[in-house]
């Protein structure tokens, strides 16, 4: 009985982390958004827009303030470019320069490289039902199957009814607590349950974490293939 109801526990935490995917992931989609920065004296607002083909491919333009405007990003595959207008250079980000702060954000290149499904890169079991806010919770924690995992472990607290996470804990090889991410303002696009904020917070950085919020999203739109070339940073 006790191997059966593991298995039963271990089944439902693997649905869940599929139903998960299946509201997060797409073909490819085309999202505008804002990126608000909290430091410890002052807060900042960038804006981008971003296009995203399966996971292999990702390209973004800063569009403001005038100091990150122009400033753009290409994905290929396991490799990164960053294109700085001020001194026309394109600079490949790799190594450990993957794991530097984004426009100094709560967020890594790591971080935003990696846009696999959950299910792709971990293993998921149930650590516990909990009620937050009225609502019915259950707390999954995630094993990495995979070496190039950017979080060895993460624990995720999933909204039964949307299929998605309100928060989430990503930890080291270690055990040390990394970062915590919230989500929020979920809203129904295309069928899909998807959050249109969300907090970033490394807690080994001071200040109160990165905000960002989604101003518009498009799933599986059109997007030009010339967008995924090197050629188009400079443009």
């Amino acid at each position: 009985m006790v191997c059966f109801c593991t298995l039963t526990y271990a089944q439902a935490a693997s649905e869940i982390m599929q139903k998960i995917d299946k509201n997060m992931s797409s073909d490819n989609r085309i999202v505008e958004s804002s990126m608000t920065i909290h430091g410890r004296r002052n807060s900042r607002t960038i804006t981008s827009i971003s296009y995203t083909v399966g996971t292999e491919k990702s390209f973004t333009e800063y569009l403001s303030p005038a100091r990150e405007k122009g400033t753009k990003m290409l994905k290929l595959d396991d490799k990164l470019w960053t294109y700085y207008p001020a001194n026309d250079r394109i600079v490949q980000i790799s190594g450990h320069m993957l794991r530097q702060s984004v426009m100094g954000s709560d967020l890594s290149y790591e971080d935003i490289m990696d846009d696999r499904k959950l299910s792709d890169v971990y293993d998921a079991e149930t650590e516990s039902e909990e009620v937050i806010d009225g609502r019915a919770i259950k707390v999954l924690k995630l094993s990495a199957k995979v070496d190039d995992a950017a979080y060895e472990t993460r624990r995720l607290w999933v909204d039964t009814e949307y299929y998605l996470p309100i928060k989430e804990e990503l930890y080291a090889k270690s055990g040390q607590l990394l970062k915590r991410t919230t989500l929020s303002d979920f809203k129904k696009i295309d069928g899909r349950w998807f959050p249109m904020k969300l907090n970033f917070k490394d807690v080994l950085k001071q200040g109160q974490g990165t905000d960002w919020e989604i101003i518009s999203i498009e799933f599986n739109g059109e997007i030009p293939e010339y967008i995924f070339t090197k050629g188009a940073l400079k443009k």
